[in-house]
């Protein structure tokens, strides 16, 4: 049997649909964490069949809760302090997500200036639609791959 020591304070990502731990994984830029990431992936869930899991040690604002919220709202944030959970957040779609996903429009100001940020906004949460700040350029959530 597989044994993952518990964490003292941190994150435990829950219920993240099976196989995109490591997509995620590179959302949240874990790779230039310097605390401990542990991934589970692919194991049995009574809720979902099969799911992975993400343990993340460190400071309690290692992560951002809008980049989760972007990727899959579903997943259940467990906030650790003194290895006990002492809170457990509650994602929803996020209104503006900047640096997460990059406008694809060739004439956009942000592919002519390098070091604007990019924002999108919401304009359609049940079609998980975003738009570019800028150029209001569509980027549909369902459309992204994986």
């Amino acid at each position: 049997m597989l044994n993952i020591s518990g964490i003292h304070e941190g994150y435990v990502l829950d219920h993240i649909r099976a196989g995109k731990a490591m997509k995620l994984y590179n959302y949240l830029h874990l790779d230039e964490f310097d605390g401990t990431v542990a991934m589970i992936m692919n194991v049995e869930s009574n809720k979902m069949g099969r799911k992975d899991i993400i343990k993340i040690e460190g400071p309690l604002d290692t992560i951002d809760l809008d980049v989760l919220g972007y990727f899959d709202h579903t997943i259940t944030v467990n906030v650790i302090h003194g290895d006990k959970i002492v809170d457990k957040k509650i994602l929803k779609r996020p209104k503006k997500i900047t640096n997460v996903i990059t406008c694809n429009n060739p004439r956009c100001i942000t592919s002519i200036e390098q070091g604007l940020d990019q924002v999108f906004v919401l304009a359609d949460e049940k079609k998980k639609l975003y738009r570019c700040q800028y150029c209001e350029e569509k980027y549909s959530k369902n459309s992204e791959r994986g």
